[in-house]
């Protein structure tokens, strides 16, 4: 085990942790030169909708060989929403590679990884990344990454780490801050440093064997896949192995270790290695597996809790069953369930009439489960997301968030407009360039809530927004509405030149003509705050001179086509948001005009 490193990659998101690693990789010739990943970027991030987004969702383990050494490597995202992949695999690593954006700085996300990191006393190599960007701040990065350590660490031994500046792009690492970046091409020194800083794992090999797992995969051959770090004795297949607490027994059919991007089966395996095992269908991550069922449990990775809700439900619409393949309550609650094997930040709570209660760390972290689903073929209604309440002492207690921003100067008005009308509390501003400005803002987290696309369309995608939820207040005032009302599709129909013409009249469209709408439908936004409704399926009456029913008017297109995210984020309360494979259709919860207004007569009695 001399010759093993086990280390884990950690930052803030689109801080470089992928594309460092695409360089080791490559680097390292874990490819032959004329194979097609040597040309790829994003080479651990398999997913689509890791790739469609540039964002790591999944962590996943990956091994390199250098000098003689094998380095396994933990790729960990970077977005807070997916703080639970962090907290459930770092403790497989002895060490940890800190990856700093040089302009940014460290953001909350780095807080949190390196807090995490210390807790499990992990050795820390530093690596500031984009040092060949055009407003790199390096020594007030140090600066900042100095006070950092200084918060965070507990003993002395926290703050004493190597600092190594890199450009990942070029594969470019450097033990001291180059004065031309494109100098060279090598991530050696970066290799160098692992060998000499990160210790081997501790070879405690004549113990009883015992492993924690951190996480699962499936094989359509051999069922469900048990990885994690060996934490004592040896391991050999057929080996009779425990599930600690309840005591369940299986053999051991497989043992993989890691080679590149690829797991290759082994006879053997001991103390320190990271290893997948098949043979149990009921292991769990956070579970022990002990080759004596008397063994203790090792700890489970501690999750912080979630922190949004989104109620989800079989479709109600008059289109349900129309376009998914799984639409019955039952599907989706199997699905759920399953969810909940892997993504261990997930809560699930069934309610009535076939109902369910998903949690999770934030919007995105939500809004990727149901992007999954829906690609899967399962059609769903989802209600407006709400934050989750806590009571302390008697007294609502709300989820406050620490975000941070970068923002080009021409839209610092934008942002000081936006965050005032939201409750939040300007800590800090401050220019870091001649074109940018850093906000630090603290406010509810219910407030966050579709504040993101938001500023993204505001600042025509130049923001950079990150948050951390850094307490617990006192449940504040009500939020205003922000959002105008709704124009709503007063008959079913397929949606006409005519009638989309007379929508734009009063608002903002979010159909085109040939779509099919139904009573109660959200065909529009609304100029005004109120909402009404509009036939957009109203056909021009023809008269003599008239013998074509468009009459001359253009091909009319919808205003806006709508994401997942911005959909979600578009929801009041007393509307749905309709999924299937196909459609995203939003709708009030009470299709009928009738309905709705005995709805509000009654929410106004109570």
């Amino acid at each position: 085990m001399n010759n093993t490193r086990n280390i884990a990659v950690i930052a803030h998101v689109d801080h470089g942790k992928t594309t460092l690693i695409d360089a080791l990789l490559k680097q390292t010739h874990v490819f032959r030169d004329n194979q097609k990943e040597m040309s790829r970027e994003q080479i651990l991030d398999s997913n689509d909708l890791e790739r469609e987004r540039g964002i790591t969702i999944m962590a996943k383990n990956c091994a390199i060989l250098y000098k003689g050494t094998k380095i396994n490597i933990i790729d960990t995202p970077g977005h807070a929403d997916f703080s639970g992949e962090v907290e459930r695999t770092l403790g497989m690593a002895e060490g940890a590679l800190l990856i700093v954006d040089a302009q940014e700085g460290p953001m909350p996300q780095t807080r949190f990884v390196l807090k995490k990191a210390f807790e499990l006393n992990l050795k820390i190599i530093v690596l500031i990344n984009k040092i060949d960007k055009k407003y790199a701040r390096v020594p007030i990065t140090i600066t900042r990454l100095s006070d950092l350590f200084l918060d965070l660490a507990t003993t002395e031994d926290q703050i004493d780490f190597p600092t190594l500046y890199s450009v990942a792009k070029c594969g470019s690492v450097f033990t001291h801050l180059p004065k031309n970046a494109s100098q060279t091409n090598t991530v050696q020194p970066l290799l160098e440093t692992i060998l000499s800083h990160i210790p081997a794992p501790k070879m405690e090999i004549n113990k009883p064997f015992k492993m924690l797992v951190s996480s699962l995969d499936y094989d359509n051959h051999l069922g469900k896949i048990a990885i994690g770090k060996i934490y004592q004795g040896q391991l050999s297949l057929n080996q009779q192995l425990y599930i600690i607490p309840n005591g369940q027994s299986f053999p051991v059919e497989n043992i993989f270790t890691y080679n590149g991007l690829d797991r290759q089966p082994v006879s053997t395996a001991m103390a320190g290695d990271i290893v997948a095992i098949a043979g149990s269908s009921t292991v769990a991550i956070g579970c022990t597996i002990a080759g004596n069922k008397q063994e203790i449990s090792l700890p489970a990775p501690i999750v912080e809790p979630p922190t949004l809700q989104i109620t989800i439900a079989a479709n109600t619409s008059p289109f349900s069953g129309h376009e998914g393949l799984f639409s019955t309550s039952r599907q989706l609650e199997e699905r759920l369930t399953r969810e909940l094997e892997n993504n261990i930040g997930l809560k699930l709570e069934k309610l009535d009439k076939g109902r369910f209660k998903v949690s999770g760390r934030g919007e995105l972290h939500l809004s990727i489960l149901l992007e999954t689903m829906r690609r899967q073929g399962y059609e769903m209604e989802i209600g407006k997301p709400e934050v989750i309440v806590k009571r302390i002492d008697n007294i609502l207690h709300e989820p406050m968030e620490e975000v941070n921003i970068i923002v080009p100067n021409q839209y610092i008005g934008i942002i000081n407009q936006e965050f005032g009308k939201r409750q939040s509390q300007l800590v800090k501003m401050e220019p870091i360039s001649d074109q940018e400005t850093e906000f630090i803002f603290d406010l509810p987290t219910r407030a966050l809530i579709g504040l993101r696309s938001l500023l993204l369309t505001l600042t025509k995608g130049t923001i950079v927004l990150s948050s951390q939820i850094i307490n617990y207040q006192p449940l504040k005032a009500k939020l205003p509405k922000l959002r105008k009302g709704v124009i709503i599709a007063a008959v079913a129909g397929k949606v006409t030149e005519y009638g989309l013409k007379n929508l734009k009249g009063r608002g903002i469209s979010l159909v085109k003509p040939g779509d099919e709408v139904y009573q109660g439908m959200v065909v529009g936004q609304n100029a005004k705050d109120d909402d009404i409704e509009v036939n957009v399926a109203k056909e021009k009456h023809l008269t003599n001179h008239r013998s074509k029913s468009h009459d001359g008017i253009a091909k009319l297109a919808s205003d806006i086509e709508m994401s997942l995210e911005q959909s979600i984020d578009f929801l009041e309360k007393d509307e749905l948001l309709e999924i299937t494979p196909k459609s995203l259709r939003l709708r009030k919860r009470y299709l009928t005009g009738v309905d709705r207004r005995r709805a509000l007569s009654q929410s106004e009695r109570v």
